[in-house]
Protein backbone atom coordinates (compact mmCIF):
# COMPACT_ATOMS: atom_id res chain seq x y z
CA UNK A 1 0.00 0.00 0.00
CA UNK A 2 2.58 2.37 -1.38
CA UNK A 3 0.18 5.52 -0.89
CA UNK A 4 -1.26 4.66 2.12
CA UNK A 5 -4.61 4.59 1.52
CA UNK A 6 -7.22 1.80 1.04
CA UNK A 7 -10.86 1.58 0.13
CA UNK A 8 -13.86 0.86 2.61
CA UNK A 9 -17.06 -1.01 1.24
CA UNK A 10 -19.60 -0.36 3.51
CA UNK A 11 -22.90 -2.35 3.86
CA UNK A 12 -26.22 -0.16 4.55
CA UNK A 13 -29.97 -0.78 4.40
CA UNK A 14 -30.02 1.05 1.12
CA UNK A 15 -27.49 -0.75 -0.20
CA UNK A 16 -23.37 -0.54 -0.18
CA UNK A 17 -21.19 2.94 -0.76
CA UNK A 18 -17.52 2.61 -1.51
CA UNK A 19 -15.59 5.34 0.86
CA UNK A 20 -11.48 6.36 0.67
CA UNK A 21 -10.02 6.55 3.68
CA UNK A 22 -6.28 6.76 4.61
CA UNK A 23 -3.39 4.80 7.06
CA UNK A 24 -3.64 1.15 7.74
CA UNK A 25 -6.49 -0.97 7.12
CA UNK A 26 -7.86 -2.54 9.62
CA UNK A 27 -7.85 -6.17 9.99
CA UNK A 28 -10.36 -8.80 9.50
CA UNK A 29 -12.70 -9.74 12.23
CA UNK A 30 -12.05 -6.05 13.99
CA UNK A 31 -14.89 -3.71 14.36
CA UNK A 32 -15.00 -0.17 13.06
CA UNK A 33 -17.62 2.74 13.46
CA UNK A 34 -18.83 4.05 10.06
CA UNK A 35 -21.79 6.47 10.24
CA UNK A 36 -22.15 6.28 13.84
CA UNK A 37 -23.18 2.41 13.77
CA UNK A 38 -20.37 -0.38 14.29
CA UNK A 39 -19.61 -2.07 11.45
CA UNK A 40 -17.53 -5.56 11.37
CA UNK A 41 -14.57 -6.51 8.92
CA UNK A 42 -15.28 -9.37 6.76
CA UNK A 43 -12.76 -9.54 4.55
CA UNK A 44 -9.82 -7.52 2.83
CA UNK A 45 -9.56 -8.13 -0.97
CA UNK A 46 -8.34 -5.90 -4.01
CA UNK A 47 -9.76 -3.04 -4.75
CA UNK A 48 -13.02 -3.33 -7.31
CA UNK A 49 -12.00 -0.36 -9.11
CA UNK A 50 -9.79 -0.76 -12.42
CA UNK A 51 -6.21 -0.94 -12.23
CA UNK A 52 -6.45 0.59 -8.75
CA UNK A 53 -3.61 -1.13 -6.47
CA UNK A 54 -5.49 -0.47 -2.77
CA UNK A 55 -7.32 -2.79 -1.06
CA UNK A 56 -10.76 -2.89 0.15
CA UNK A 57 -12.11 -3.58 3.23
CA UNK A 58 -15.28 -5.21 3.28
CA UNK A 59 -17.88 -4.53 6.37
CA UNK A 60 -21.02 -5.85 7.25
CA UNK A 61 -23.49 -4.65 10.20
CA UNK A 62 -21.42 -6.14 13.45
Amino acid sequence: MADGSYLLFIWKPSGYELREETGEPPAVGSEVDADDRKLRVTKIAPSPLPNDPRPCVYLQAA
